[in-house]
């Protein structure tokens, strides 16, 4: 395996997570959603918070972790 290939085996990756973009630090073929714990391919990855540092896995998990930290 070359150093640009992803690697077969499912393999937790670790996420820098920035605005409008994300960078793998750790190659893997997912991350974590922070609410529901599902595994989220790197490819179909499209919600996150870079303040939090966490992914969701989709806008009602992102709502539903926006709601718990931001409330009054």
């Amino acid at each position: 395996m070359t150093r640009f290939e992803q690697p077969r085996i499912p393999t937790e990756a670790s996420v820098r997570y920035l605005d409008g973009d994300f960078q793998v630090e750790k190659p893997g073929t997912f991350v974590r959603c922070a609410v529901t714990g599902q595994a989220i391919p790197l490819d179909e990855l499209k919600y996150w918070s870079v303040a939090l540092q966490e992914a969701y896995f989709d806008a009602g998990a992102s709502i539903k972790r926006y709601t718990e930290t931001n409330k009054r």
